[in-house]
């Protein structure tokens, strides 16, 4: 149960990540700052969902 509610913890930080690094994109910002937060976004939340997929339900 533990690590089904990190991978969402996971995943909501690279959502996050992820809106941020697009709304850098969309003002123009510094590229240095997009390339740092999309690329750890999309590492968590990648790992998120592969965590979720992976961790098996107990009955």
């Amino acid at each position: 149960m533990e690590k089904r509610i990190f991978g969402v913890i996971l995943t909501l930080l690279g959502i996050v990540g992820l809106i941020y690094a697009a709304m850098i994109f969309a003002e123009g910002g510094n590229y240095r700052q997009l390339t740092i937060y999309g690329i750890l976004g999309a590492i968590f939340f990648f790992s998120g969902v592969g965590l979720i997929r992976t961790t098996k339900d107990r009955a």
